[in-house]
Order: structure tokens, then C-alpha cells, then sequence
């Protein structure tokens, strides 16, 4: 069954742990994590409380194949009603953390009220108690996870936890395991924090098992590893390069927006890509890139080391950040990079790591930045607001005086840790925030790659590449070639992608199996694993039943079709050179289509007809 059956209930105001048994008829109905999360959310809470407040809930959450022999089934996910966005948040992580909860014995943990006194979760397979957090309250993530591992001694414990950024409301701050890995858009830290819980500490050695056919699981398991060791993409790309191997090529096609999306194209995106991070530098003769790294269970290994050059101006004087730590991916270094026009490698990767260590989110920081940088240039904003900086695109001690200024939650980093789309607001030019539903773009710009602006729009945590990434089919071919600047047919792909994901979200395996397998890879795994019939058909029914379930989530929170817009700058702006020049976003020509597929209204509702046939 691979499921535990076990969720834990954690009532924070009364400072209780209790168990509950799993709801299996919502498990059979939508498969797990942020499947069967949000659904657990939706029953439990109002869509219109406020996303800080007590009322809010957070669920930590395994899918029915985290911590099995599956490749990549590591992950696990927290879903909440967003501090960023006021949309349903499901922000998605790897490394150890989900294996080590689902080996504890538990499928989620449901967090409710606020705890008087910050305190955090210490998990022990059927043990779990809140214990005080005094000694952590106002440490950096890598101070708290070190300080767990010194007060319970035991170098197996897995930590996820919230930095300084969340105490201060930063309101993308995510929450960080095992150091560097992060649960990391839509403010799922700031709600963690708001709720006085710095941390979830747990050991699990209790194992998971109970599989409905162990030897056709073990069979699927199998093919589907051979599968991703054959592909070049998961097998050669994601090893070497890790998501920056999309570096120069997004650029190379037209669609890598700069400076705050102004440009489309970034001349420096050459010095801050996959391939430079494995160049010697000049000074020291050293790459920035160390070693990859792999999660729990992972076959690909994407994930990136770094270490800077020790005499880079951001650790000069600064011996605590000479260690190998999480280096950049591709969606940060584009952030970092080309959004803010800093092509210094070692400034980006000084950044991420202060994004690591005090946990908030790379693409929003970032983005917020850029959007700062057009404040400035446009006379907006002063040195009287940014406390002396010279706030330029291109600036890189600009862009790590702010990462240190949102870590800490001092000056500007106030302002800037509200997002782009208050900040733009609060200084009266809202047509300069690059978000959709108040989140800010990831690496793609809709003018050159014309279904992810159709993606961004209509996704329900806000602009997001992994709620359809239609990048694979568009860019890459996968699993077939379309042409990204042409719209027909990018509403059935949009939603083929975004239903798609839904389901491998909900199941606990990375969306990077993906670039490799299609459902007919993924639907054996899970029926090997889970009791009932998990066909390929079932599993798409699966995830289209939750992108409904969420989208009528937001509705009631007040987010309607009239949102499922662009900013102004991508529908009417052309990129001005490259490949793509003279291109906008052509939404209008898309939405329509999208929405008659969906079997919704023409204002982007879903219909009584559409709930009855997916059970809603």
C-alpha cells in the first residue's frame, strides 16, 4: 500500500501531537502529497482567513512512493494557503527529509493554531513532542540545524527549518532541509514562523514497506532507472550541468528576460552559466563548481556544490562562507544574474548561499531586486531608501548588500521582503512588478516561449515553470517538438503538462524524471506500490481532479479569471533583439481555448459539469 496510513496531527496552541489515521478514500482520489494535502487543507480551513493568522494551516506532506526504492522518491512537499500570494501554496523539496518522515511512520503532518512561545517538532518514529526553541529562535538555518544536531546527538537526524528572513516576515521565505535543499516559493516559511515553529526534526528507522505487488513495483523500478540513464537529459545534462545547462541555451533561442524583463536576451548569461561554474577562475585557479550532489534515492544528481574564490569581494573578510555549500541552479542564477544584469558568478553564488542560510526564496529575491533596480533608475526609490547603495542593474556588491540586508530583515530588506508586487505598489509604479497572482516570473520569457506565458497565467500558486513546463516540449522536444513561438496548440499542451504534474507531485518522485519518462513510466511505479488500479488514465483523471480542486480553492479566496493575466511589459513591449525579436506574449490568442478545455467558463470558472465528472 506504501502508504503509512498515519498522519500527525500537531495543534500548536495547545501544544498537542496526535495521530490520526489517513483518509484512504481521498488517498485513492488523489494520491498523496499535494494531492491529498490540499485536499486535507481545503476541507480544514477558510479560503478567505487571513495566510498569517492562527486559522491558516501547514501540512507537511509525503507521496505514497517517498522513501521507496523509486528513483528520486525523496521528496516531500508543504502545502498551506501562501503568505506571498493568498493562493493554495504547495512548494515542493528534495534531499532527506521526506524519507526520513515517511521511514518515521507518517504520511503528513497537519500544523494548526499558533504556539504561544516559538518551540519547533521533534519527531522519533511514533514519539513526537513540541519542545522549546530558545536556543534556535533567531539562528540562521545552518546555526539551527547544527545546534539539533549538537542538543539530540545523532548525526542521522533530519532538520527542516525556518531562518531569520521568516521571523522577519519576509513573505517568500521558505523552509530549508538539510541545509540547502528548500521548500522555497510562496511564503510557505513565513506561515511556518507566523506560527512560532522554527523547526521539524526527525528520525525515522521504522522502514516502509506493505507494497500491493513487490515484484512488479521492483520491475517498474527498473525499467524506469534505465530509462533515465539512456536519456541525455537526465542521464548526461542534469549530471554535469544540473538545471544550468539551460543557461546558454534558453538565452541562445530568445526567451532569457534581463533586467527586470526589459530585455530579452542577457549578454553576460556566458560568465554565470553551467559551463562557467566549471571553469578554473583566474584567481585562484579553481571552479566554482565542487561536486553534484543527489538526493535521497536519486539516480540523476543534479544538484549543485559551490565554493567561492576566498578573496571575492562578498567573503574576503568572511571565513564562515569559504566551505562548499549549495551552489547555484539555473532559476537562481537567472534571478540573481540576468533579472538584476550581474554577470560576477561568485556575487550570485554569495547570494544563494545567504538565500540558503536564512531561507527564502532565490527567484523572488531576486526578481523583487530587479524590480528595485528599475525603481532607482526610474527615480522612485534613493540612496535615502536603500541606505547609501547605488541600486544599478549590473551592480554585484549591490545585489549582496541587499541578500544581506533580507537575511537579517534590516533596512531596505524590509521593503524589499515584501515582493515585488508591494514593493512596485508602495512606491506607485505596480506596472513594474513582474508576478502573476503576486509571484514573481522564474526563467522564461512568455514573448519567446509563448505556452509558458499561458502556463504562468493560469497556474494556481502563481507564475511558475513547474506547474507546466512546457519549456520541455517547446524548447527541448520533449516529447515532442512544437514551436515556442507559435501559439496554436499550446492550450492542450498547457494543460496536458499542468495535469500531468500534478499527479507526479502528488506521488513523491522529482518532476525531472519527466524530461525521461511519461506516464506510461511513472502509472506501473504507482500501481506496483498502491492498493486499487493506478492506470495511466487514472493518474491523469488524478491530476486534472486537483488542478480543479485548487483552482476552485482560489476562486473562494477571491482570485478569479481576470487574474490569470500578464504584466503589461510582456503583452505589449516586443523584445527588442535576438531571435525573438519583435515577439510579445500572445495570452489573448490562448486563454479562450484553454478554458473550453478545461470545460470551464469564458471568465475561467469551474463548472458544475466539470466538478461532477471529476468528483469534486
Amino acid at each position: 500500500m506504501s502508504w503509512t496510513r498515519k498522519i500527525l496531527r500537531v495543534n500548536l496552541t495547545e501544544g498537542t501531537c496526535t495521530p490520526e489515521p489517513l483518509n484512504m478514500e481521498w488517498a485513492n482520489e488523489y494520491l498523496g502529497q499535494r494531492g491529498l494535502a490540499s485536499k486535507y487543507l481545503i476541507e480544514e480551513i477558510d479560503p478567505n482567513c487571513d495566510p498569517l493568522s492562527p486559522d491558516n494551516k501547514m501540512i507537511m506532506a509525503t507521496g505514497p512512493l517517498t522513501g521507496t526504492m523509486a528513483s528520486t522518491g525523496g521528496r516531500y512537499a508543504v502545502i498551506t494557503k501562501g503568505a506571498l500570494t493568498g493562493a493554495i501554496a504547495c512548494s515542493n523539496s528534495g534531499g532527506f527529509l521526506g524519507n526520513e518522515m515517511k521511514n518515521a511512520g507518517w504520511d503528513m503532518i497537519i500544523f494548526e493554531g499558533k504556539s504561544p512561545e516559538p518551540v519547533y517538532l521533534y519527531i522519533e518514529n511514533d514519539l513526537a513532542e513540541l519542545k522549546p526553541a530558545d536556543a534556535i529562535w533567531g539562528k540562521s538555518v545552518w546555526e539551527t540545524d547544527d545546534l539539533l544536531h549538537q542538543i539530540h546527538q545523532d548525526p542521522q537526524l533530519r532538520v527542516a527549518c525556518v531562518g531569520r528572513s521568516a521571523e522577519a516576515g519576509c513573505l517568500y521565505a521558505g523552509i530549508i532541509n538539510d541545509k540547502h535543499r528548500a521548500a522555497g516559493r510562496s511564503g510557505v516559511g513565513t506561515v511556518m514562523a507566523s506560527k512560532n515553529l522554527k523547526a521539524v526534526a526527525i528520525r525515522g528507522t521504522l522502514g516502509v514497506g506493505n507494497l500491493k505487488d513487490p515484484a512488479a513495483f521492483l520491475q517498474a523500478v527498473s525499467d524506469g532507472k534505465a530509462v533515465l540513464a539512456e536519456n541525455a537529459v537526465t542521464g548526461q545534462g542534469l549530471p554535469a550541468y544540473g538545471t544550468q545547462v539551460l543557461m546558454n541555451v534558453i538565452n541562445g533561442i530568445g526567451a532569457l528576460p534581463a533586467r527586470n524583463m526589459k530585455d530579452v536576451g542577457f549578454e553576460g548569461a556566458e560568465n554565470i552559466s553551467g559551463e562557467a561554474m566549471h571553469e578554473p577562475r583566474p584567481s585562484d585557479g579553481k571552479p566554482n563548481l565542487t561536486t553534484n550532489a543527489a538526493c535521497f534515492g536519486c539516480t540523476i544528481a543534479c544538484g549543485r556544490i559551490s565554493t567561492i574564490d576566498k578573496g571575492h569581494f562578498s567573503v574576503a573578510n568572511k571565513p564562515e562562507y569559504w566551505g562548499a555549500s549549495g551552489g547555484l541552479e539555473y532559476e537562481a542564477a537567472w534571478a540573481l544574474g540576468a533579472d538584476t544584469g550581474v554577470d560576477d558568478l561568485d556575487a550570485l553564488t554569495y547570494a544563494n548561499f545567504l538565500c540558503n542560510e536564512d531561507g527564502y526564496d532565490p527567484i523572488s529575491f531576486g526578481c523583487t531586486v530587479a524590480a528595485a533596480m528599475e525603481l532607482f533608475e526610474r527615480g522612485k526609490i534613493t540612496t535615502e531608501q536603500t541606505g547609501g547603495v547605488e541600486l544599478k542593474f549590473g551592480s554585484a556588491e549591490a545585489l549582496c548588500r541587499m541578500a544581506e540586508l533580507v537575511s537579517k530583515g534590516e533596512g531596505f530588506g524590509v521593503d524589499l521582503g515584501m515582493g515585488s508586487k508591494r514593493l512596485c505598489e508602495k512606491y506607485d509604479s505596480p506596472e513594474l512588478s513582474m508576478t502573476v497572482k503576486g509571484q514573481e516570473f522564474p526563467a522564461y520569457d512568455p514573448r519567446g516561449i509563448q505556452g509558458m506565458g499561458l502556463s504562468y497565467a493560469t497556474s494556481n500558486r502563481g507564475a511558475c515553470h513547474l506547474r507546466g513546463y512546457t519549456v520541455a516540449s517547446e524548447v527541448l522536444g520533449i516529447p515532442v517538438k512544437t514551436d515556442p513561438v507559435v501559439t496554436e496548440g499550446k492550450a492542450e499542451l498547457v494543460k496536458a503538462f499542468q495535469d500531468a504534474t500534478a499527479l507526479v507531485d502528488s506521488s513523491g518522485l522529482c518532476l525531472f524524471t519527466t524530461f525521461a519518462w511519461s506516464m506510461e513510466n511513472i502509472a506501473p511505479q504507482i500501481d506496483g506500490a498502491c492498493e486499487g488500479d493506478w492506470s495511466v488514465e487514472k493518474c491523469l483523471e488524478v491530476g486534472e481532479r486537483i488542478w480543479n480542486m485548487e483552482r476552485d480553492f482560489n476562486k473562494a479566496a477571491g482570485i478569479t479569471g481576470a487574474d490569470d493575466n500578464l504584466p503589461k511589459r510582456l503583452l505589449t513591449e516586443p523584445a527588442k533583439s535576438g531571435p525573438t525579436e519583435g515577439q510579445v506574449s500572445r495570452l489573448g490568442d490562448m486563454l479562450p481555448e484553454y478554458y473550453e478545455l478545461r470545460g470551464w467558463t469564458t471568465e475561467g470558472e469551474v463548472t458544475d459539469e466539470t466538478r461532477q465528472r471529476l468528483g469534486l
